[in-house]
């Protein structure tokens, strides 16, 4: 069988977003039979009971979820449970379709194992993405739904989209998060302020009984990250996200002028930021960490710093298809060596210390 390893060379020769058509093809094809992916399935969807959660009253199998980005149109969702995600995040899906940003807006810095994208929110809009669910409902693992203003939507109302999507994707997830915090859409990241958010969260509480999650970015100051987060908390967010790309461009040799940085390079600035979060919040709600996690260690390091859950995006690209079967078997053995039964033992530990 061929590796990975041996494959992504002449994957990387196409350009990236081609390469994530070639992929999304593949990963499509479980939509019209799964069984020739049966024995993929079997080994790398990790099953462990030490791994098994409770959270937004739904079964999380495994802490490792396929981060927003990946899946825009809902196509590869029983393809993503075969490589082993625990939950997938679809989106960011706007109300009406939009093409996103113009090509190419999206680079690969091998170096630095990281990807920077300037996609735009490019994806089909809600009637497609929500016939898509339809189609594709019972799930058999959680499913989040991020959802953005469109482009043309004036700041003013932006409210409006939102609360637009809720009422059309209710009941056809298991979470809503707000997305407020890409780079790619002009105009999106003044969003994220207090009079802004409150009346967000404050609209979106009466439309629907499906938890919503705030996505931060990672170029707030730290303070004023976690200032923010507290008050979503306060005015209804059952959940904290951090954190989005980053538009730090210094943290790679040969930067493009546009999009944002995931993958390795955004593995320190996030935990910084998430920490931080979660040194106020842990315990008072649910925190997801995304961004430049790339093995076990650094997915246990997130879940004992208060992370419930982790999300993947980035590595996939640089670390192939078994990665989220490794990252879930040494969490198990990672689990074992600190003595703990079940991975909510080790949620949070570094704080009750």
């Amino acid at each position: 069988m061929l590796s990975y390893e041996s494959i992504k060379p002449y994957l990387f020769k196409f350009q990236p977003e081609t390469a994530h058509h070639i992929a999304e093809c593949v990963l499509r094809l479980p939509n019209i039979c799964q069984i020739p992916f049966n024995f993929f399935l079997e080994s790398h969807f990790i099953n462990d009971a030490s791994l098994k959660q409770e959270i937004f009253g739904r079964t999380f199998y495994n802490p490792v979820g396929l981060g927003a980005g990946f899946d825009k149109n809902a196509t590869m969702i029983r393809g993503m449970q075969i490589l082993g995600f625990g939950f997938t995040e679809i989106g960011t899906v706007t109300p009406k379709p939009q093409a996103g940003n113009p090509k190419p807006r999206m680079f690969r810095h091998v170096e630095e194992q990281s990807i920077q994208n300037a996609m735009g929110f490019n994806n089909d809009g809600a009637y497609k993405v929500i016939k898509r669910l339809k189609q594709r409902t019972p799930f058999t693992t959680p499913i989040g739904i991020n959802i953005g203003k469109n482009k043309t939507t004036p700041e003013k109302e932006a409210l409006n989209d939102y609360t637009h999507l809720i009422k059309a994707f209710d009941g056809l997830g298991d979470y809503f998060v707000i997305n407020i915090s890409s780079p790619n859409t002009p105009g999106l990241r003044d969003l994220q302020n207090e009079a802004f958010i409150t009346n967000l969260f404050t609209q979106a509480k009466k439309l629907t009984q499906m938890p919503i999650l705030l996505k931060i970015a990672p170029d707030m100051e730290i303070q004023d990250a976690v200032n923010l987060t507290k008050m979503a908390v306060a005015a209804g967010a059952d959940g904290i996200i951090a954190t989005n790309t980053t538009i730090d461009y210094s943290l790679v040799k040969h930067p493009k002028s546009i999009g944002g940085l995931s993958g390795a390079v955004l593995k320190e600035k996030s935990f910084k930021i998430f920490d931080a979060i979660a040194n106020e919040l842990y315990g008072k709600t649910v925190l997801i960490s995304v961004g430049g996690i790339d093995s076990a260690e650094e997915a246990y390091k997130r879940i004992r710093a208060g992370a419930s859950l982790v999300q993947i995006l980035s590595g996939l690209i640089f670390h192939g298809p078994d990665m989220i079967m490794n990252i879930n078997k040494e969490l198990i053995q990672l689990l074992k060596a600190d003595g703990f039964d079940n991975i909510t033992q080790a949620v949070g530990a570094d704080r009750k210390q």
